[in-house]
């Protein structure tokens, strides 16, 4: 727990810093969240192909047919996850290709994040949540699509709540 003192030190401390002053500087520092592009805010990172994008999501469109504003959200997210999902791929290509050394390579950027510990486990650990969000997406633009159509053939997706409170290991 930081102490009163602690905080004031970094508080005046925080106000010394004047951010990155040269372009380069700047330039660095506006892509510090987005490292490896796993966890981006944005689905197009710098790098790669807009028009890719924008055709995966005209197949995919092509393909569910989503109708309305939810169901179009819905498919943002299947492509924003299928996106990521491949981004995912390329980095562990990075990495078994060695091209991980070179520090503007997605793989680099992700050993450079992971502090050359063991980056596949750490991938696995992205990939896990970002499928997830897929599949979810996916299960309730199937449902709800069902709905619209008036079948009942595409039940809610099943959910667990478990209790560990209480439970000795």
């Amino acid at each position: 727990m930081t102490s009163e003192k602690q905080a004031q030190a970094n508080r005046q401390n925080a106000r010394k810093s004047t951010g990155p002053r040269t372009p380069e500087g700047k330039d660095r520092a506006s892509n510090n969240a987005v490292k490896h592009g796993l966890l981006s805010q944005e689905v197009l990172i710098r790098g790669e192909d807009g028009a890719a994008l924008r055709e995966l999501s005209e197949r995919l469109r092509e393909e569910l047919k989503p109708v309305g504003e939810l169901e179009d959200m819905l498919m943002d997210r299947i492509v924003a996850a299928h996106w990521r999902l491949r981004r995912l791929g390329r980095v562990e290509t990075d990495i078994f290709t060695n091209l991980s050394r070179a520090s503007d390579s997605l793989g680099g950027a992700f050993m450079i994040d992971s502090h050359h510990g063991n980056a596949f486990s750490k991938l696995s650990r992205y990939e896990t949540p970002i499928e997830r969000s897929l599949y979810k997406a996916v299960h309730e633009l199937q449902r709800l699509q069902a709905a619209r159509r008036a079948e009942d053939s595409v039940p809610p997706p099943a959910t667990l709540d478990i209790d560990v409170s209480g439970v000795s290991g």
